[in-house]
């Protein structure tokens, strides 16, 4: 499994969740798996981190720079450009092809 995590600095959470509920068909249109891990900073209520699931890295990799995208981060009120990065799961990097 690979993985878009993103860091991010919200102006408001409650406006953020909701923009990203309403963005999830988006991403799963996108290639997203739907899986979905959304963390917050305890001691910075305003920071999200979110992890999304992606079978396809390539697909992750258009997703991250496409206009539904960078639309969606203004609707959710995120302040600055987030901190993104690609990540892959060890074991599924590994597995061998055909499984």
């Amino acid at each position: 499994m690979n993985y878009l995590y993103i860091r991010q600095t919200v102006s408001d959470f409650a406006r953020w969740k909701e923009a990203f509920d309403i963005h999830a068909s988006t991403r799963q249109a996108g290639g997203a798996t739907g899986e979905a891990l959304v963390l917050r900073n305890v001691e910075d209520p305003h920071e999200v981190t979110a992890l999304l699931g992606w079978h396809d890295l390539a697909q992750a990799r258009l997703f991250a720079r496409s206009i539904s995208w960078q639309a969606a981060l203004q609707a959710m009120g995120v302040v600055g450009a987030p901190d993104v990065h690609f990540l892959t799961d060890i074991a599924y990097a590994e597995r061998p092809s055909g499984e």
